[in-house]
């Protein structure tokens, strides 16, 4: 097979294409940009951001980590704060890749941001085809029982990381397809943290960016990989899906950027358990003093099936219950509100009583829709009888307001009101900004420390 008609030679040439995105990309671009770093300042004191920042060794000239003081080690910069933006477990969604594509791009732009000098304007380009890459790939190889085993996050994240820093870097198209070639070595994840509760969950981003910080170095440096690591007889689709690759994957086709289709959780916990707890908050609220007696949650089959998302405890570490969609409604029903406090009572008796008391259900329509739609429906079974319910076609997602009001109170507790108005307003402007290593030094404690 010629090297350059297999198909990360494709990806490379679709990566690397000179193109002009749309307003409607690079606003969503901004959003998720604004959205991740949200996430990160809030983060910033878990027990598993503390460890990973901690690896971070000084450097002068390197790069900077969320939050902390100082310019790191550009590789351990990008991974500290890989793993502080997925902390919070509220991270941006693709749902079609069954993705969190955010945290991977965005550490590895910045910190490359930081290397050499680019605008705002090619980190966003950059971030964007970083998104397009591991969503389509994410689309290609993804199954429920696919994801049952193995983090999608750290299936696709290596290799989206890596074509957003090689386009950002300047690669060549046969550097940018060893690049990726080598990538596609370090995808990897599993998934038995959602059975234990275990903390490796948050630094699967972090090793997904480290390792794609290594393969561009070595693609820059010469070494060669495998130009048919995807659709090889043991290559990556060989490897995970058991099963040939279809039909060809092509970035940006029909003029679709995917990164379009991310949104943005409104709740801290799971992408499955999005939607069920809306139907959740919505059904309370008709309850009104009336004691709930039972409850049925229908939604998706890829929900139903997800790891974690049916466990019904006992529930030893916050993770855990942010992953269950039983106790993710339980909570939001027993204390009438979505939100991080939720997930910080494991031991409440109410929720314990109702997640005993709750059934989850595949429902065939909204398997159906999947993944364009995640759609849930909450019934409660009272105690005078009567049986009241909400449904949702699909997840109700953090709009802009929302996005903007979390970053400034985490931003603002972690540098300050000023420099968390600047940061956004920057954000704001970024297609305009020459020096996009700004935004960096910006979100650094001390600013341009």
């Amino acid at each position: 097979m010629e090297q350059t008609s297999t198909q990360a030679a494709r990806l490379a040439r679709d990566a690397l294409a000179p193109r002009q995105f749309g307003q409607a990309a690079l606003q969503q671009a901004r959003r998720c940009l604004l959205d991740y770093l949200s996430c990160a300042f809030e983060a910033l004191p878990l027990p598993w951001s503390e460890q990973a920042a901690a690896l971070a060794v000084p450097a002068p000239g390197g790069a900077h980590v969320i939050g902390r003081a100082g310019p790191r080690q550009p590789d351990a910069a990008a991974f500290a704060n890989a793993v502080a933006g997925h902390g919070l477990v509220r991270e941006d969604m693709h749902a079609g890749s069954v993705a969190h594509l955010g945290v991977v791009v965005w550490p590895m732009v910045l910190a490359l941001a930081q290397q050499q000098p680019v605008s705002g304007a090619q980190v966003l380009a950059a971030a964007i085809v970083g998104y397009e890459t591991g969503a389509r790939l994410g689309r290609a190889v993804m199954t429920p029982a696919l994801a049952r085993l193995f983090r999608p996050t750290g299936l696709v994240g290596p290799m989206a990381a890596v074509m957003a820093g090689a386009r950002l870097a300047g690669f060549d198209e046969a550097r940018a397809r060893h690049a990726l070639a080598l990538a596609g070595n370090c995808s990897g994840g599993l998934n038995e943290w959602a059975h234990t509760g275990g903390s490796e969950m948050y630094f699967h981003p972090g090793f997904a960016v480290r390792n794609a910080w290594t393969c561009l170095q070595l693609a820059r440096g010469g070494a060669q990989a495998s130009a048919s690591i995807l659709e090889g007889e043991a290559g990556f689709f060989q490897a995970y899906a058991r099963a040939p690759l279809g039909e060809d994957i092509a970035l940006f086709a029909d003029g679709r950027a995917e990164i379009e289709q991310v949104f943005h959780k409104p709740a801290p916990a799971c992408n499955f358990a999005q939607s069920p707890c809306q139907a959740a908050l919505r059904a309370v609220r008709q309850a009104g003093a009336r004691r709930i007696e039972a409850v049925r949650i229908d939604t998706t089959e890829a929900a139903v099936r997800y790891p974690g998302c049916d466990a019904a405890g006992p529930f030893q570490h916050a993770l855990q219950a942010k992953m269950s969609i039983l106790f993710g409604v339980a909570a939001t029903l027993a204390r009438g509100a979505i939100g991080e406090d939720n997930y910080r009572r494991l031991d409440d008796p109410a929720i314990a009583r109702l997640v005993a008391a709750t059934t989850l259900r595949a429902d065939p329509q909204y398997s159906a829709a999947f993944p364009a739609r995640q759609g849930a429906r909450v019934t409660l079974l009272l105690d005078d009888g009567s049986s009241v319910g909400a449904a949702l076609d699909d997840v109700q997602a953090a709009d802009d307001g929302l996005i903007r009001q979390r970053f400034r109170r985490a931003a603002a507790a972690a540098v300050g009101a000023d420099a968390a108005a600047r940061i956004e307003d920057l954000v704001e402007r970024y297609e305009q900004a020459a020096d996009a290593a700004e935004l960096p030094r910006l979100c650094a404690a001390g600013g341009a420390a």
